[in-house]
């Protein structure tokens, strides 16, 4: 049986529509799952009207406003439900707006959260992004830069490098190949640059390693992705957002997909945003959401 994905078209401002439009046409998207589709008729025709109808007044292409982000936060919400009760098998949603959504009522700094508790994960939880086979995880995330050194701990960086390990061996990969990132320049240089590699992270490396995980680290985050991109590891877990962010939208920022990771079904979405300045234009490149509905279905298939 093919699995049964939800689908919500995204942000109403963005190009989360438009791009929803090209994926649901494609026969390949239809053939791979049995898509439930979260929206409005007016932003897509094709769409089931299943969340409460959208206000006029969310309708503010290429701006974030607080209508759009509650009528986001609402579709989540319902879409999680869905899952809970078993009526599909994994989520995929077209790119949201975090400044809207906090507008709209977002009790928490991102999406990865409000799943969490909406479909009542026990445990970490963090968001992965892939692109091309290679797999990120992070230690911190959606929080202020001058936070993320204190933010950093033992348990944190285990957890990241545990969640990662499980989910590629869920995916099939049998042993998978780790690499952990610093968190200061050259990883701190031998504690020259600062002591969180050498009293928190290799500690932690550590004890991932004796609980049986191919992991290695930390490693200068300047250069450790370079030898993933080469091939020798299949993952690597980075200390904050934009430490493997960067790479890996320099990798293929065109190609790249974001799993929440640590959640009871399979959620997945395009990693990048609501592209405000092109809304409309048919400029918007569709590959990233369809590379994600296709890993969510092979996911949700297991």
């Amino acid at each position: 049986m093919k699995p049964r994905l939800a689908f919500f078209v995204g942000d109403p401002n963005g190009v989360g529509p438009e791009l929803s439009a090209r994926l649901l046409a494609r026969p390949e998207t239809s053939a791979a799952a049995d898509v439930r589709v979260f929206g409005d008729p007016r932003l897509l025709d094709c769409a089931m009207q299943v969340v409460p109808g959208l206000d006029a007044a969310a309708l503010t292409p290429g701006k974030a406003n607080a209508a759009a982000g509650k009528w986001v936060v609402d579709a989540l919400t319902v879409m999680a439900q869905a899952a809970r009760a078993r009526e599909v098998d994994g989520i995929v949603f077209a790119p949201l707006n975090k400044q809207a959504m906090k507008l709209g009522g977002l009790p928490y700094n991102d999406e990865q959260h409000l799943f969490a508790e909406l479909l009542q994960a026990e445990g970490y939880s963090v968001e992965f992004n892939v692109i091309d086979g290679l797999w990120t995880s992070r230690v911190t995330s959606h929080i202020p830069l001058k936070d993320v050194a204190a933010s950093v701990t033992q348990e944190g960086v285990i957890d990241a490098v545990r969640i990662i390990d499980q989910a590629l061996r869920r995916g099939g990969n049998a042993r998978p190949r780790i690499a952990v990132a610093g968190l200061n320049p050259h990883a701190g240089e031998g504690g020259t640059m600062g002591r969180e590699e050498i009293d928190i992270i290799a500690p932690a490396v550590e004890r991932a390693r004796r609980d049986g995980i191919e992991v290695r680290g930390p490693l200068p985050a300047d250069t450790v992705f370079v030898a993933a991109r080469r091939g020798d590891f299949d993952a690597v877990v980075t200390m904050y957002h934009d430490q493997g962010q960067i790479a890996m939208k320099l990798m293929g920022f065109d190609r790249g997909v974001t799993v929440l990771g640590g959640l009871p079904v399979p959620v997945a979405t395009c990693a990048h945003g609501t592209a405000y300045d092109i809304v409309g234009r048919n400029q918007a490149n569709a590959v990233p959401l369809i590379n994600a509905f296709e890993l969510a279905a092979r996911m949700a298939s297991r």
